[in-house]
């Protein structure tokens, strides 16, 4: 049953304040140094296994805490294992504890246990007492004496001792010899506390009577239940040889170094014989010694030079004990002991192993964080196997000595994966031989990844241009963050986190794709309405918890052509249904006659609601009653006159300009200006009161006019055509037609043409001129009807072109004032184009008294 022994100190305490703090200090260490190392004692051969003792309780763990503080070994040789339920420790093989230790008295295995969250190492040692499993073994089956006859009784000769690999009192042998009255056995001490056997001889032996002997060697060892081992002695009855070897002193030394090359000579025994002949000559021989000192050394039996035979190791055995026998011609025997020690060398390196590497290591690890542990060991002593330990390479890292020859690496500053996310190092131990040795082992320290990092957006402020008018959906720009972090913790998603591109409640203009961070249109958008806004987007990463970071989109909404010029002056006419309830009329514009060229008549404004060259407008004039008398200016819209005002020019006049944008395509809009040719505004008065309410008004009074004007001339048609019917009818029974008489040769009246005095009051669009015969003459009665009374005017008057006015009070009664055109509604009217002029001839006997009064015209154009 596995044994644990601890040291523990018990508080002590003494008179002085001084004392007694220096004890607490010592107390406290030691039982540091104690909670650290546990021991335990376990026999050899123990079968696999075996318990060797709670490793987990003697550590203080529980068996809920197991699991997650993982308790493992960090032996190279895996003798021991731990049950991850129990944390009992057992055995993982079988133990010899002489394969183990060879001939060490003391026998024991160390190892570390490691437990963590948080990573701490225990030295954990483990004692293998030794059991009885060796009986004692003879070098040699048989040992052959040679004895005299002439030897007196009391000779003794030594005998060869047996070896038990087995430690303590079991390796303690005793010996016993076969009775014989001729001899006995006896023990002689040597120097290093073991019992050389020899073979006493008791009486003098008569070859002639007892030629040989043959005795049985029996070695006992002090184990419970005992083992033994024989050999059988055969002693054989010579001669007389009286002087046996004699050796020059009984233990043989020497020192030798480690490195020693093969053959060297280590040390030479010798003995001399003072016999002569053959029974002089000596020769040197091993005697009873262990199989590795006949593999490491060889002896010259004639000059008794001990060499070495293999090289010689001081990790592996440092000293060497072992008997030289020296045995002359006779038979004669003598033995000495032989020490060799071997002196350590500076030839083995420190030999680094990793017990533990805790990679890879969170990036916001705490200063001190222990990453990995190690185990240095140089197999030389003194200051060749003393070892210092460094760390060579750029790293947070350092390196801390600990107990029993293991170090920790653990952190010295902070760790940053973005900057480095794996250390590379090399652990360098040195001994402190002469020359020093040293050896090195890379550690790789992977670090992982902390959300410790916001995402980055490429710019703070984003700009972006988009056409208005565009179509829902379409692509405006494409943000985008980087996260130096890694795996889910760099993985960018974006969100839209205010700005001026909507208000609560309402659709926002825009949207924002979580993966790509690409910005679309919600709608359509307008110039006119807005023409940028900003929006506020925001990357968030997937750590937790999240990091997020925002940026400014500034969107500029782009100008296109979709607006035309709007007219703000003149303004355009009211509709008839405004006209009707009083609104006023479209504007004019009063122009004196003696106004020159280069005079201003009016200035169109208008505004386009695009912008740029889109809003940059132009001016020009499209048509006019005098194409010739005004012009527009290209980019002023002022109206001018190009040249000066005459008399002949009418005094109305209507003028109609196109504005138009700059854009692709151009948009357009149209402004009618009307203008009246008068010297003041009272003069203006009359020509403005039948002014039409406006262009739409103009043209539906023109259409209507010109249908009724179409049916009245069709049923006038009718009536004439019916009244000809009719007097056709008539004359055809009263005699000839009076119609005949009007194509005499006489074809004008001698008084005259007589007109009526004034046929142009009413609402028709034209007039009716009558040519009658002079009242002087007599009409018969059935000819023509009496005449109506008008008033005679002369040719002179006639062909003048009288007008329909008034006679002014500065004139004659019997002249008019000139002929000046007539507005009424949008259609112009002189007397000099009077529509349907019509004749009636009321002579008798000549046609040749008719003419025509004037010609008929009608100017809807104008």
């Amino acid at each position: 049953m596995a044994v644990r022994r601890r040291q523990r100190l018990g508080p002590g305490g003494g008179r002085a304040l001084l004392a007694a703090l220096l004890l607490l200090l010592l107390l406290c260490v030691w039982c540091r140094a104690a909670a650290e190392r546990v021991r335990y004692a376990i026999a050899e051969e123990l079968g696999r296994g075996s318990l060797v003792g709670p490793l987990a309780r003697d550590l203080g763990l529980s068996a809920d805490e197991l699991p997650a503080r993982k308790l493992r070994l960090s032996e190279e040789k895996q003798y021991f294992t731990v049950n991850e339920e129990n944390g009992n420790l057992y055995v993982n093989e079988r133990l010899d504890r002489e394969e183990m230790c060879g001939e060490s008295a003391i026998c024991s295995v160390s190892f570390e246990a490691l437990v963590h969250n948080p990573l701490n190492v225990f030295h954990v040692e483990v004692a293998i007492d030794d059991v009885n499993d060796n009986s004692p073994v003879f070098s040699r089956a048989a040992l052959d004496l040679e004895i005299g006859e002439w030897i007196p009784p009391g000779a003794r000769f030594p005998l060869e001792m047996a070896r038990d690999a087995d430690a303590g009192s079991n390796s303690m042998l005793t010996y016993r010899l076969t009775s014989n009255p001729s001899f006995s056995l006896s023990m002689q001490e040597k120097p290093g506390g073991s019992k050389l056997p020899e073979l006493v001889l008791e009486r003098v032996l008569d070859r002639e009577k007892q030629s040989s002997f043959e005795l049985v060697l029996m070695a006992s060892d002090g184990g419970d239940p005992s083992r033994s081992g024989t050999v059988q002695v055969r002693i054989n009855v010579t001669d007389a040889n009286d002087n046996p070897p004699v050796f020059s002193k009984s233990l043989f030394d020497a020192r030798v170094a480690e490195n020693l090359p093969l053959g060297s000579v280590v040390l030479r025994v010798r003995a001399t014989d003072a016999d002569a002949g053959s029974n002089g000559r000596v020769s040197y021989s091993f005697g009873s010694v262990a199989d590795s000192v006949r593999t490491m050394f060889t002896i010259d039996s004639e000059s008794g030079e001990v060499r070495t035979v293999r090289a010689l190791d001081f990790e592996g055995q440092s000293k060497y004990i072992f008997g030289v026998e020296a045995r002359d011609g006779g038979g004669l025997t003598s033995h000495c002991e032989v020490q060799i020690d071997i002196t350590d060398e500076n030839d083995n390196p420190p030999e680094i192993t990793i017990l533990s590497l805790s990679s890879p290591v969170p990036e916001d690890a705490l200063d001190g964080t222990v990453v990995a542990v190690l185990k240095v060991r140089d197999a030389d002593s003194g200051e060749n196997g003393q070892v210092s330990c460094e760390l060579s390479g750029e790293a947070p890292l350092s390196i801390v000595a600990s107990s029993g020859g293991s170090y920790k690496v653990v952190t010295s500053g902070a760790l940053d994966r973005e900057q480095a996310s794996e250390h590379r190092v090399s652990v360098v131990a040195r001994d402190r031989g002469r020359p020093a040795l040293r050896s090195s082992r890379e550690l790789v320290l992977e670090v992982s990844d902390v959300n410790d990092n916001a995402p980055v957006f490429e710019e703070a402020a984003y700009s972006a241009y988009v056409a208005e008018n565009n179509a829902a959906g379409a692509l405006v720009l494409r943000v985008q963050a980087r996260d130096a972090d890694a795996g889910a913790n760099g993985r960018v998603s974006y969100w839209l986190a205010g700005g001026s591109a909507g208000a609560a409640g309402a659709a926002p203009l825009v949207s924002v794709e979580a993966r790509s961070g690409a910005l679309y249109a919600q709608r359509s958008l307008d110039y006119e309405q807005c023409r940028e806004f900003t929006v506020a987007v925001r990357a968030q990463d997937g750590g937790s918890p999240a990091r997020s970071s925002t940026a400014t989109v500034r969107v500029f909404v782009l100008d296109r052509n979709d607006n035309a010029p709007r007219v703000l002056w003149p303004a355009a006419a009211a509709g008839p249904g405004e006209a009707a309830g009083g609104a006023a009329a479209a504007p004019f514009e009063v122009v004196p006659r003696s106004a020159e060229a280069g005079y201003l008549v009016a200035k169109v404004v208008a505004v386009d609601a695009d912008a740029g060259r889109n809003a940059w407008l132009s001016y020009e004039l499209v048509q006019a009653s005098e194409p010739a008398l005004f012009r527009v200016g290209l980019h002023s819209g002022e109206v001018r006159t190009a040249r000066a005002v005459g008399e002949r020019d009418a005094a109305k006049q209507r003028l109609v300009a196109v504005v138009k944008d700059h854009g692709q395509p151009a948009l357009s809009a149209t402004a009618t200006l009307h203008v009246v040719l008068a010297e003041s505004l009272q003069e203006a008065l009359p020509e403005l009161s039948e002014r039409p309410a406006g262009a739409e008004a103009a043209a539906a009074a023109a259409e209507l006019q010109f249908y009724l004007v179409l049916a009245l001339a069709l049923l006038s048609a009718l009536l004439v055509l019916s009244v000809a019917l009719a007097v056709l009818a008539r004359l055809r029974r009263a005699g000839p037609p009076a119609v005949l008489r009007c194509l005499g040769a006489q074809r004008f009246s001698l008084a005259g043409a007589a007109f009526p005095a004034d046929f142009c009051e009413g609402t028709l669009p034209y007039s009716y001129n009558l040519c009658v015969p002079p009242p002087a003459r007599a009409v018969p009665e059935a000819a023509w009807p009496p005449p109506p009374p008008v008033p005679i005017l002369s040719a002179e008057e006639l062909l003048g072109g009288d007008s329909c006015d008034k006679p002014s009070p500065g004139r004659s009664s019997e002249r008019y004032r000139q002929p000046r055109p007539l507005w009424i509604g949008s259609i112009a009217r002189s007397p000099d184009s009077w529509f349907g002029s019509s004749e009636i001839c009321g002579r008798p006997h000549s046609a040749d008294n008719c003419r025509r009064g004037g010609e008929g015209g009608y100017d809807r154009g104008r």
